[in-house]
C-alpha cells in the first residue's frame, strides 16, 4: 500500500508543478484585432495539398446567383440578425474574427492540456489504459502525451490546410462576393476584403476540425459541435457569409476530414502502446547487448509510453526513411563518457541557479500542459499575428510546423526504443530531478528533437527570426540537462536529429507553390 500512495503523491506533485509551469506560454487573449490579410492569396487553390489528389477531389456545386429569391432570403437572414445584435454576439464575432485557424488551434491546445494526464495505478499495482471505444470511462481517452498530441496537431493542421486549398479553388472559380458587397443593407462587422465568400472559409475550418475531433477527442464531440455552431453563426451575423456559403464550406471541410481520418485509422498509431511482451523484449534485448536497460522509476513501475510510436507513418517522408534518420547509439552505459555525462548532470542539479530554474520551468511542458509541440505552436502563433496572413496561409504554415512535430516524435521514439537507454537518475539515484521524470528512455531528448524541427521550419517561414528560433531550441534542449532528466548527448544529438526532420518540412514548403 505504501508504494501505491507514494506514486499518487508523486503524480500529484508533478501535476501541480506543471500546471504552474504552463502559465509561461498562455493562449492568445480574446482581445485581438480582426484578421485583416495583407493579401487574399486568391491563387491558393493551386498550392500542393497534403493528402488530396487535387483541389477538385471533392466537388462543390455552383452557388445560386445573387439575383435569385433564395439568395435574397439569405441576405434578409443576415439583416435580421444584425438588427438585433447583442453585445455578447459582437464579442463572439470579435473572438472568431481574429482568425479561424488561430482560434481552433487555441481550442486544440486547451484540449491537449486537459487530456495530458497519465492514469493513476490500480490497487493491484497495474495501470489502466484509456479506450477509444469508451472515452468517458476512467482513464479518459485520449492520454494526450507528447507523441499523441504531436500527431493530433499534425492531423488537424494538415486537414485544415487541404480543406482551405480546396475552398480557395472554388472561391476563385465561382467568385461570389461577400454579402456586404452584394447588398448595402448588410453591414460589414469585420474588415472587408475582396475574397469571395463561397464556400465560407470559417465553415470549412469549423467543419474539418469538428470531424477530426470525432477521432482524436471523441469525448469532446458535443462541445466541439457547440463551438462550430457559434463560429458559423458569428460569420453570418458579421455579414461575411450567407447560410449557403456556410453549408457549402462545412460540407467540404467534413469531406476532407474523412480522408484524413481514414489515413489516421491505418497509420499504426493505434498499436503504438505495444504489449507486455514488447516491453519485456526491449529490456531483454538491451541486457543481451551488455547494456543497462531503461526501467520505469515510478512506483509501481508504469509501462513505457508508446514504445511502438516509431513505427507510425510519417507525413513528410515515407516510413522507410524513419530508420535512416535514427542517429547512432549513445555512449555505452559502462563507458567513461557516460560516467562523465552523468556526473555533469549531477553537478547541474546540485548547483542550480535562478536562471537555470527559470529555463527548466519555462520549457517543462509536462503533465496538464499542451506539451512541447503545443508550446511551439504558441510561439509560432505569437509571431504569425503580426504577419497579416490569410486563413489559408495560416493553415499552411501551421501544417508545416505540426507535420514536422509529428515526424520528429516518430523519429525520436524510434530512437528511444531502439537503444532503450536509462535516465541519469537511474544510473545515479542521488540525482534529484528539478522537473517531472518522463516515463520512457533517455536517448534522444524529445524536447530537443521537437525543438530542432520547429526552429528549422519556423526559421524558413519567419526568416528574420531564424536565429532567435535556434536560440530557443538550444534553450529548450539544455533545459532538460538543467532539470536532471537528460544527458548532454541526448540533447545535442536530439537537436541535430530534429533539424534533419525540419529540413523535410522546409523542402515541402519550397515546393508547395505558396511562396512562388
Amino acid at each position: 500500500m505504501k508504494k501505491v500512495i507514494l506514486a499518487s503523491i508523486t503524480i500529484t506533485a508533478i501535476i501541480t508543478t506543471q500546471l504552474a509551469c504552463n502559465k509561461a506560454v498562455p493562449n492568445v487573449t480574446d482581445d485581438l484585432p480582426a484578421l485583416a490579410p495583407a493579401k487574399t492569396d486568391i491563387n491558393a487553390g493551386t498550392w500542393q495539398p497534403v493528402l488530396l489528389t487535387g483541389p477538385t477531389e471533392f466537388a462543390v456545386a455552383a452557388p445560386a446567383a445573387v439575383n435569385t429569391p433564395g439568395y435574397a432570403a439569405e441576405l434578409n437572414e443576415i439583416k435580421a440578425l444584425q438588427k438585433n445584435i447583442s453585445g455578447e454576439q459582437r464579442a463572439r464575432i470579435a473572438y472568431w474574427g481574429a482568425g479561424s485557424v488561430l482560434r481552433w488551434n487555441e481550442i486544440m491546445r486547451d484540449l491537449v492540456a486537459k487530456y495530458n494526464l497519465p492514469p493513476y495505478q490500480n490497487a493491484d499495482g497495474t495501470y489502466p489504459a484509456p479506450s477509444a471505444a469508451n472515452p468517458f470511462a476512467y482513464p479518459l481517452f485520449p492520454f494526450a502525451n507528447p507523441p499523441y498530441s504531436a500527431r493530433a496537431y499534425a492531423y488537424i493542421s494538415a486537414a485544415q490546410y487541404d480543406a482551405l486549398v480546396a475552398a480557395w479553388y472554388y472561391k476563385k472559380l465561382y467568385n461570389r462576393a461577400a454579402p456586404y458587397k452584394n447588398d448595402a443593407g448588410v453591414a460589414a462587422v469585420l474588415p472587408q476584403t475582396d475574397l469571395p465568400s463561397y464556400p465560407s472559409e470559417a465553415a470549412v475550418v469549423a467543419g474539418v476540425t469538428a470531424e477530426m475531433m470525432k477521432l482524436l477527442f471523441p469525448g469532446e464531440i458535443a462541445n466541439i459541435q457547440q463551438k462550430l455552431e457559434e463560429h458559423e453563426l458569428a460569420a453570418i451575423t458579421a455579414g461575411t457569409a450567407t447560410r449557403s456559403d456556410i453549408e457549402a464550406g462545412e460540407a467540404l471541410g467534413r469531406l476532407v476530414a474523412q480522408k484524413f481520418t481514414a489515413r489516421a485509422r491505418t497509420d499504426k498509431a493505434g498499436a503504438a502502446g505495444g504489449t507486455a511482451a514488447d516491453w519485456t523484449a526491449l529490456e531483454t534485448n538491451t541486457v543481451g547487448r551488455g547494456e543497462i536497460p531503461w526501467i520505469s522509476q515510478e512506483v509501481p513501475k508504469r509501462p513505457p509510453m508508446l514504445p511502438l510510436f516509431g513505427k507510425v507513418t510519417p507525413f513528410l517522408f515515407d516510413a522507410n526513411t524513419t530508420a535512416t534518420l535514427r542517429p547512432g547509439p549513445p555512449p555505452l552505459t559502462g563507458s567513461e563518457q557516460m560516467k562523465k555525462e552523468t556526473a555533469e548532470i549531477k553537478d547541474l542539479v546540485d548547483h542550480p541557479t535562478r536562471e537555470r530554474i527559470r529555463i527548466v520551468q519555462f520549457w517543462a511542458d509536462g503533465v496538464a500542459t499542451s506539451t512541447p509541440p503545443g508550446h511551439w505552436n504558441a510561439i509560432a502563433i505569437q509571431d504569425f499575428l503580426g504577419k497579416n496572413f490569410s486563413e489559408v496561409r495560416w493553415a499552411r504554415n501551421l501544417a508545416l510546423l505540426n507535420m514536422s512535430q509529428m515526424d520528429a516524435a516518430i523519429v525520436c521514439w524510434d530512437t528511444k526504443f531502439t537503444y532503450f537507454n536509462p535516465r541519469p537518475s537511474q544510473l545515479d539515484p542521488s540525482i534529484k530531478t528539478l522537473t517531472g521524470l518522463p516515463n520512457f528512455p533517455s536517448y534522444i531528448s524529445g524536447h530537443s528533437t521537437f525543438s530542432g524541427a520547429a526552429a528549422e521550419i519556423l526559421g524558413y517561414i519567419v526568416p528574420e527570426k531564424a536565429n532567435a528560433y535556434q536560440a530557443m531550441a538550444q534553450e529548450a534542449s539544455v533545459s532538460r540537462m538543467y532539470g536532471g532528466i537528460h544527458y548532454r548527448s541526448d540533447c545535442e544529438v536530439g537537436l541535430v536529429t530534429g533539424k534533419k526532420v525540419g529540413a523535410y518540412a522546409v523542402a515541402r514548403a519550397k515546393a508547395d507553390g505558396a511562396d512562388q
